[in-house]
């Protein structure tokens, strides 16, 4: 294998990953029957500007709508209307955003489509706080979440019980209207009802199932918020809520099919490759040091697998907040495993979000080799003390190793590509 920069070698495979679940292509794949009334679009996710937009281009019909990303992920579109909110942590603008995709589809015929654009961080920015909850609520109940180690199914299981538009809710709302929901999946085991909460797409978790979560993971939550999630009121509908009857669910893109392609792209540049997994979760320092032992055994004894390898992997990590750090869960999981393969020769590793951002940085994830530990050093930086301090980010950061591809426009989780040459 030759191999003269494998930075770029790392790239090549992300892009891949990334185009195979690019908007045009999946949703031109997906596109409903036309109805005989009227079509309207909504969506939410840090991907949906990007399907919406595909979907005013392959859609010859016409359709109106909104739809709600992140700050700095809007997309040029003509028919829709896009809101920038803000994620990972809720605010007034996703909020209003909530109220007006509520009422978008409120007042339909059973003759009108509504078609559901959904994909990852939609969670955070469709706030629509239930009861008599505030957004204030909400907030404190995400950054909760996120502070506590909890994977992404637990966490939207209970979101979906605070929410007045989470948890299918969205779609009773726009019932008798058949929805058609396009689904970018960024949850390990793509189960479409966990995608940003399923707005559109009821599931059969419980507010039992919620409680039991929480104690689980030791989330401290407000007391009203707590008092909520005990009372009816937090009951989302059942999948077999008569009102779900003629609706449709598709997930079109997901880490498994990227990861098929980042394979491909790096056999056809002489290159073999293993998926490890689309769906390993856990906290990612932890899942960082298994990476760095099985990449350590390929190097030293040629096993589990003969190298030249590429091993791959996807799915979701979490980070437990111990400090006030800069990074994310994928600059963190490399900063673990650059310090498990320290001193090592041959081994080149990228971890980085698909939909181009690591947490809340303008970074998908950073760069790592054997070298990186010794070059930190080098530039007075303590790796195990960053790690330890959640400040992956500065530390990547000081040696000029962060991966910066800009919003990529989906997001299908996470992608570690590790090269033992």
């Amino acid at each position: 294998m030759a191999m003269t920069d494998p930075k770029q070698f790392l790239t090549s495979i992300f892009e891949a990953a990334v185009a195979a679940a690019d908007a045009e292509l999946t949703i031109r794949r997906h596109l409903p029957e036309k109805p005989k009334g009227r079509t309207i679009v909504i969506g939410a996710g840090k991907g949906s500007a990007q399907m919406a937009a595909a979907f005013e281009k392959a859609w010859d019909g016409p359709l109106e709508g909104v739809v709600v990303t992140r700050y700095g992920f809007a997309a040029p579109c003509k028919r829709i209307k896009i809101i920038e909110a803000s994620h990972p942590v809720p605010d007034a603008n996703g909020l209003e955003a909530a109220k007006l995709l509520l009422e978008t589809v409120s007042g339909l015929s059973e003759d009108d489509l509504v078609v559901a654009l959904v994909s990852g961080g939609g969670s955070a920015l469709l706030p629509s706080p239930a009861g008599s909850l505030t957004l204030a609520d909400e907030i404190a109940v995400n950054e909760a979440l996120l502070a506590s180690g909890a994977p992404i199914s637990a966490m939207n299981t209970i979101r979906k019980h605070i929410s007045g538009i989470k948890g299918g809710r969205l779609a009773a709302a726009a019932w008798p209207a058949r929805v058609v929901s396009l689904v970018v999946s960024d949850i390990p085991g793509d189960n479409p009802a966990l995608v940003a909460s399923g707005p559109t797409v009821p599931d059969e978790a419980s507010r039992a199932d919620a409680l039991r979560m929480i104690e689980t993971y030791r989330i401290a939550l407000p007391a009203n918020v707590m008092a909520h999630i005990n009372s009816a009121a937090a009951d989302a509908p059942q999948p077999s809520d008569p009102r779900f009857a003629r609706n449709e669910v598709h997930v079109i893109a997901s880490a498994a099919v990227s990861l098929d392609a980042a394979a491909e792209a790096a056999r056809k540049q002489g290159v073999e490759t293993v998926i490890l997994s689309d769906a390993i979760e856990g906290e990612a320092r932890e899942v960082g040091g298994v990476h760095a032992a099985i990449a350590r055994e390929v190097a030293v004894r040629n096993r589990p697998f003969r190298k030249p390898v590429l091993i791959l992997s996807g799915g979701e990590t979490t980070v437990t907040l111990r400090a006030k750090g800069k990074g994310g869960r994928n600059s963190e999981f490399l900063l673990a495993f650059a310090i498990g393969i320290d001193g090592l020769q041959g081994i080149d590793a990228l971890a980085a979000d698909t939909d181009g951002i690591d947490g809340s940085e303008d970074n998908a994830g950073a760069f790592a080799d054997g070298s990186t530990v010794a070059r930190m050093h080098g530039e007075g930086v303590d790796a195990k003390a960053m790690l330890a301090g959640n400040n992956a980010w500065t530390a990547f950061n000081a040696v000029g190793d962060l991966f910066v591809p800009g919003p990529t426009g989906t997001n299908v989780n996470d992608l570690r590509a590790i090269l033992v040459r």
